[in-house]
């Protein structure tokens, strides 16, 4: 069963917050439409747009197929038809900034639509930290041992010129963006780190479900 979300989280943060979920993925690893995929009874792009409506007052999913997705999102989350570039597989940057250009916080949250494991509260704990991100910074994420993690962090919306014109040049590697930018690390332990596993494969939906019910939960939880 899942459970509620506090609502009073979002008025925690000093500043308005936007959201924005990338659901354009083709799932071929998984076999199937991950976004649809039920996870402690609940389709995976719905568990990550209520977490993300938890903390923002507006939440923008980006997708090709809108009508497939139309039953599953929570109030105050609205879609952006994600518009593919002709001979070319969409990429998640580009989606990124097509919901980018609908933002209206300085701040906005990114997040990938296959991450069972986000958890509220440690999402709250970085948005509170915002004010203190350095101003050359265009970004606010966690790091690995393999570089940042673009996919569940905070960008401001002012990055959108530069990321355009990398767009427009070619650029469809996050990881190439963003060496290009001062960006500051979130400071993450251990723990808070494993809430971005990425759920990809029929194999990553067996260990996630064998953790949940061993735990006696509805939900995916580290």
């Amino acid at each position: 069963m899942q459970q509620p979300f506090n609502s009073k989280l979002k008025t925690q943060n000093s500043k308005p917050l936007n959201g924005i979920v990338l659901a354009g993925g083709k799932s071929s690893r998984m076999g199937q439409d991950k976004a649809l995929l039920p996870i402690g009874g609940v389709p995976l792009l719905r568990l990550v747009c209520d977490r993300a409506i938890a903390l923002c007052n507006l939440v923008y999913v980006v997708t090709p197929w809108q009508e497939r997705y139309q039953h599953v999102l929570p109030t105050g989350c609205q879609f952006v038809r994600e518009i593919s570039i002709v001979d070319e597989p969409n990429a998640p940057i580009i989606g990124f900034a097509q919901g980018l250009v609908q933002a209206q916080t300085d701040w906005v949250l990114l997040l990938a639509c296959d991450l069972p494991r986000l958890q509220v509260e440690v999402l709250q704990q970085w948005a509170s930290q915002l004010d203190k991100v350095s101003e050359d910074a265009i970004a606010f994420l966690p790091r690995h041992a393999k570089g940042w993690e673009p996919l569940c962090g905070f960008y401001r919306r002012d990055c959108l010129p530069g990321l355009t014109d990398f767009i427009s040049q070619g650029g469809r590697s996050f990881q190439r963006w963003l060496e290009q930018h001062f960006v500051q690390e979130v400071s993450a332990s251990d723990r808070q780190m494993q809430m971005l596993f990425n759920c990809n494969t029929p194999a990553d939906v067996a260990s996630l479900e064998s953790k949940v019910i061993s735990k006696g939960d509805g939900l995916a939880i580290p």
